[in-house]
């Protein structure tokens, strides 16, 4: 559908863009003028956060696959994603390589040796030895546990709400519209506006945590080919003001196609890494971790959950901030993006086929995905002990440079990380934006370019804010600001399942249902009453219906 077009005065929801957009310049101005004081802040909130909220992120993310596995299983399963009988907007394939294509990003290329390399050298607390061959199990199965099933149930739940909402029941493609079935016309009014800043917000700081770790590699990859002494602030801080502009240039172009095909030849160039890869090292190893990552990954799922600061002493509290309940709320502050972006190509499929789909190819892109890279790591780091330092630490920044550079043409293959992550900064930052402007300008599905430009500026200078306060550890800048923000939404997403329940059980297609079985059955009783089983049934008009 072609929106009208309209004045940016009269698009723009000025309590959402202008709350929202007056807090965000607010967190970069105090960023800029008191960076200690914002670092202390972000620590202290952080760890209260862990503290008592810990067990929540952990139980929610565990509730949230049970939930989309229930819902695909249920009877509401059925239900299709738009009008009935309407046929997939995107074929099969297409559709599985777009889900790919979300699959990926700067995440997977930041983490893809970082992650079980790390937890091969130094294993979760109370697990296995370091660098055994019972730490690689570990490493490869925790590295699943939080790239696999959880974190895409955590986007399938907005997925599914905005979908349904949007194609089923029409609705405007906002967070706050699926709340609809629980509060009604407030949808429309301060609680719904509530709802959509919290999701911007989640949006802002999750995609901002990205575009950093972004930085931090690209910085690690100018050290490693010599072009820099060493990626201090000023460079991580440049980087991102580069690639600002370009994103800038490219939403003010227009060239939404140009950038549609920038990312599917970065999809192409990061699976020609991986085959290089794959050729070049370890191929038995990597081919022997397919099955076994997936073995053990199952074996210890239920141990893994449960994990929280109550499983031991600080030890364990500080590894769930950096691992665990920091994925889950970089997850968390993902979904409004991966959501609406995940239901914008599902159109016309069912509820059953879409949760089949998320939650599987992109748990085997991940599968495929950390054998190839950190299987490869963890053979290098076996063979040469040169990617682990002797107190067990890896740096997360270069890891992945450090294990290209035991392969051959390594001078080719870094430059080309850092071309991938550069493009997947640009797209990611155009799509992040578009979300933020969609959710600004009342459901929008095309923002206008002001606003898009003002949130992906908006968005850099908050990645900025978040390295430069994270100090030597810039890592856990990034860390620590993104499970606080992402807090809020994990309650409204909380809430979100009640009413997507609650809206499911109104659909036409379940009524009918409800009403055909019990019909039936009471068809069915009362022949076996008065006929003794011995009847057929049959469907005629009602005496209301019917022709004099």
């Amino acid at each position: 559908m072609i929106e009208p077009k309209l004045s940016w005065r009269r698009r723009i929801d000025p309590v959402v863009f202008f709350v929202t957009g007056a807090i965000a310049i607010g967190f970069v101005a105090w960023g800029l003028m008191s960076t200690p004081s914002l670092g202390s802040a972000s620590s202290s909130a952080q760890d209260w956060v862990i503290t008592n909220t810990g067990w929540f992120f952990v139980l929610s993310s565990t509730f949230f696959v049970i939930f989309v596995i229930w819902l695909a299983a249920s009877k509401y399963g059925r239900i299709p994603l738009g009008e009935e009988g309407e046929k997939p907007e995107f074929g099969t394939v297409s559709w599985i390589a777009m889900m790919f294509s979300a699959g990926m990003g700067i995440g997977l290329m930041f983490w893809g040796v970082a992650e079980p390399l790390s937890h091969y050298a130094s294993p979760p607390p109370g697990t296995s030895e370091a660098q055994t061959d019972e730490a690689m199990q570990t490493a490869m199965a925790t590295t699943m546990f939080h790239w696999a099933l959880h974190p895409w149930a955590i986007y399938a739940v907005v997925g599914i709400a905005i979908a349904y909402g949007t194609f089923r029941k029409g609705r405007k493609q906002l967070i706050s519209s699926v709340f609809r079935p629980l509060i009604g016309a407030r949808a429309d009014g301060p609680v719904g506006r509530v709802i959509d800043i919290l999701a911007i917000f989640a949006t802002l700081f999750g995609s901002a945590a990205s575009l950093g770790l972004g930085a931090l590699q690209i910085g690690s990859g100018l050290q490693f080919n010599g072009w820099v002494d060493s990626p201090g602030k000023v460079v991580l801080v440049v980087v991102i003001v580069l690639l600002t502009i370009a994103f800038i240039a490219s939403a003010v172009s227009g060239i939404a196609n140009g950038i549609q095909l920038l990312s599917n030849v970065n999809m192409v160039l990061a699976l020609v890494l991986a085959a290089f890869v794959f050729v070049a090292g370890p191929t038995l190893l990597i081919l022997n971790l397919l099955p076994t990552a997936l073995g053990d990954y199952a074996s210890q799922m239920t141990e893994m959950a449960s994990r929280t600061a109550a499983s031991g002493d600080d030890t364990m509290k500080d590894w769930l901030a950096g691992w665990t309940i920091f994925y889950w709320a970089w997850w968390v502050s993902w979904t409004p993006f991966v959501g609406m972006f995940i239901a914008r190509i599902s159109r016309g499929r069912t509820i059953r086929q879409f949760v089949t789909g998320v939650l599987i190819v992109p748990s085997l892109v991940s599968l495929v995905w950390f054998a190839v890279f950190g299987g490869t790591a963890i053979d290098v780091q076996r063979n040469t002990g040169e990617l682990v330092d002797k107190g067990g630490a890896v740096n997360t920044d270069s890891a992945l440079f450090a294990m290209l550079d035991q392969l051959p043409i390594a001078p080719v293959t870094t430059v080309l990380v850092m071309v991938l992550v550069g493009i997947f900064f640009v797209s990611g930052a155009d799509a992040a934006s578009i979300v933020m402007g969609t959710l600004s300008e009342k459901g929008s599905i095309d923002p206008s370019k002001r606003t898009v430009i003002f949130w992906g500026t908006v968005m850099g200078g908050v990645a900025a804010i978040m390295l430069v306060i994270g100090g030597d550890d810039a890592l856990n800048g990034l860390q620590a600001i993104t499970i606080v923000a992402a807090v809020p939404f994990v309650l409204v997403m909380a809430v979100m399942c009640v009413a997507l329940v609650k809206d499911l059980g109104t659909d036409p297609m379940v009524i009918r249902g409800q009403m055909g079985e019990e019909m039936i059955e009471g068809a069915v009783l009362t022949g076996l009453e008065e006929h003794d089983g011995e009847f057929v049934l049959m469907v005629e008009a009602s005496e209301a219906d019917a022709t004099p």
